[in-house]
């Protein structure tokens, strides 16, 4: 598996097993070449992250009843219980980031319910030093686990399901539940 420091992101509710896989932390490539694996340079990272916004897709889990959410183990929004999410890969449709998060996030395949709409994340941390912020273009989409989720990465410390009356959350995730609970 493939990403560019995906990421994203327990309330009441239940929680789901802490189970990882035993695979290395996943490196910042393209899909445009599948036998190209080679994660990009610190240095250019650095250069990105300092100019440029990501584009991310964020997945607003419904599951068991609420929503799903993991505990962010890095920054941005570290310690935050957030929705997964990623960066989207060169030459990848946002559909096909989807799929690729929730495998590499959630280990687990999910339907697309519907499209959110485009969202901007500014943070004023990173998770590099010396870098004080970071920007998203975030691709919000509700989608809906064909197979059942475990924490499967180095993203989250532990999944949770909240449901309504939803607990204080992150800004950013109080946004989307706002849209789907209308």
């Amino acid at each position: 598996m493939r990403s560019i420091r995906s990421g994203f992101a327990r309330s009441a509710g239940s929680q789901l097993s802490p189970s990882r896989r035993d695979s290395p932390r996943r490196s910042r490539t393209t899909v445009s070449d599948p036998s190209d694996d080679q994660p990009i340079p610190d240095a250019e990272w650095r250069t990105i992250i300092e100019n440029i916004p990501l584009v991310s897709v964020d997945l607003v889990v419904r599951y068991d009843g609420g929503i799903l959410l993991g505990k962010r183990e890095n920054e941005p929004a570290k310690g935050e219980w957030f929705v997964p999410g990623g960066t989207v890969l060169k030459n990848e449709r946002l559909t096909e980031a989807v799929h690729r998060v929730a495998d590499e996030e959630l280990g687990c395949t999910v339907e697309i319910v519907e499209s959110l709409g485009v969202f901007e994340h500014f943070y004023d941390t990173s998770e590099l030093s010396g870098i004080d912020s970071k920007h998203y273009v975030a691709n919000g989409f509700v989608v809906r686990p064909t197979s059942e989720p475990t924490v499967s990465d180095d993203q989250h410390d532990g999944l949770r399901v909240v449901s309504e009356p939803y607990p204080e959350l992150h800004r950013y995730v109080e946004r989307y539940l706002q849209m789907i609970d209308g």
